[in-house]
């Protein structure tokens, strides 16, 4: 009965590969929305402002990292959870595919969060004028949150990585 349990509880773990796959779903409404943000820059590009262009380019940014951190978070997380990706030699393999455990990839994924917000945030910046100072200031507090959440993430996986080799 126990190595019934057991078993049943190891293949479990298939219950995830659905939603790893549903990710790469989202990427397909991210190109979606990254190609309407490129027609709607595109007419109007000659007479933009900086700022505009600026505020345009940022937002296409922020639609790639956050495209990166769901290629990330799907294949590290289908290859520490559910199954190794068997690729054919003809296939090219990622640099970092089969390195990433669940401690780094927490740690990539808050540095991507950090990035992105960090971009959000200039994006408020360069549209501060319209925006009030306690939002500002939210923004702001809200940022230093996630930074503050990343080292702490880092230094705790730095930390437990002294203690498990020694």
């Amino acid at each position: 009965m126990e190595r019934f349990i057991e078993s049943l509880m190891y293949s479990s773990r298939w219950l995830l590969a659905p939603i790893y796959l549903g990710l790469s779903l989202t990427l397909v409404a991210l190109l979606i929305k990254f190609v309407q943000e490129i027609i709607h820059i595109a007419p109007t590009i000659f007479e933009m402002t900086d700022t505009n262009l600026i505020l345009a380019v940022l937002t296409l940014i922020d639609v790639a990292l956050v495209g990166g951190l769901i290629v990330m978070v799907m294949l590290s997380g289908y290859e520490n959870f559910v199954s190794r990706l068997d690729l054919d030699e003809s296939n090219e393999k990622l640099g970092w595919l089969g390195k990433m455990d669940s401690g780094s990839l927490k740690t990539k994924v808050s540095a991507s969060i950090v990035a992105i917000s960090a971009i959000h945030l200039l994006k408020v910046f360069m549209n501060a004028k319209d925006i009030p100072d306690n939002k500002l200031m939210w923004y702001c507090l809200i940022h230093l949150t996630f930074v503050v959440s990343a080292f702490g993430m880092g230094y705790l996986d730095k930390m437990s990585g002294k203690k498990s080799s020694q």
